[in-house]
């Protein structure tokens, strides 16, 4: 019984050991190596081989795609700021290269996974997620990662005009208002919501009432009163109607 034991054993052993990659030169079976072992998770032995591969074998033809593998080992371990620049370096350095439409995904996707939590906090991430998402739709509107890009550009936009309006808000309601109409000015210009253009389209128009600038006040009503949402119009034509009482 013993005897059958071990045998089974061994046999057990043997069908769970993992074939060791084989290819045509040492490059190649130290990438596929290190790829077995980023599948595995085993991100620190795989990362070791593909510096063994660049150091041993740097004008293999495995050299470059052991730069992008290293750059998607980084994803995977969550170090997105290290992601996004090796992806970066990797564009730079292969920019006809046959995945570069993946790796400029993978720009923008290293930045979005950035983003905090709430829109109060630093955003610069976003702006960058934006930036990399358009150029991925740009030069391939096609690709397979259009859909996932447009989804995040708007989750990141949404953050972005929060913030924004905030701040303008926050300016508001503390009567600087010379700071609130710039930022409300900015909102205009820079977001479609039309509803948060509304908000600040009302908000410029006070605080230039506020302001004592009546002239302002009514060149700024000639320029946006026409784009405001319904629900805005009575309000800010009482705001119009003081300044012009002003004058």
């Amino acid at each position: 019984m013993n005897k059958f034991s071990i045998l089974f054993l061994v046999i057990l052993l043997s069908s769970c050991a993992s074939e060791k990659p084989k290819g045509k030169t040492a490059a190649e079976i130290l990438f596929k190596e290190a790829k077995v072992l980023m599948e595995e998770e085993r991100y620190l032995l795989a990362t070791e081989k593909l510096n063994n591969l660049k150091n041993q074998y740097p004008y293999s033809y495995y050299a470059t795609p052991a730069e992008l593998l290293q750059a998607d080992i980084l994803y995977l371990q969550e170090s997105y700021v290290e992601a996004a620049a090796s992806y970066l370096l990797f564009r730079d350095f292969h920019p006809k290269h046959e995945q570069i439409a993946y790796v400029i995904f993978k720009i923008a996707e290293s930045f979005f996974k950035q983003l905090p939590e709430t829109f109060d906090r630093d955003l610069d991430s976003a702006v960058e997620a934006i930036k990399y998402y358009n150029e991925l739709s740009s030069k391939f509107p096609k690709s397979k990662y259009s859909k996932d890009a447009q989804k995040n550009i708007a989750k990141a936009r949404q953050m972005l005009q929060s913030k924004e309006k905030y701040i303008a808000d926050f300016y508001f309601k503390t009567e600087v208002y010379g700071a609130a109409r710039w930022r409300y000015l900015d909102i205009i210009g820079k977001f479609e919501n039309k509803k948060l253009k509304s908000h600040s389209i009302q908000r410029v128009i006070m605080s230039s009432f506020y302001l004592k600038e009546y002239e302002k006040c009514l060149d700024y009503s000639r320029q946006f009163f026409g784009s405001l949402n319904p629900e805005f119009r009575e309000k800010t034509s009482d705001y119009i109607a003081n300044c012009k009482n002003k004058i």
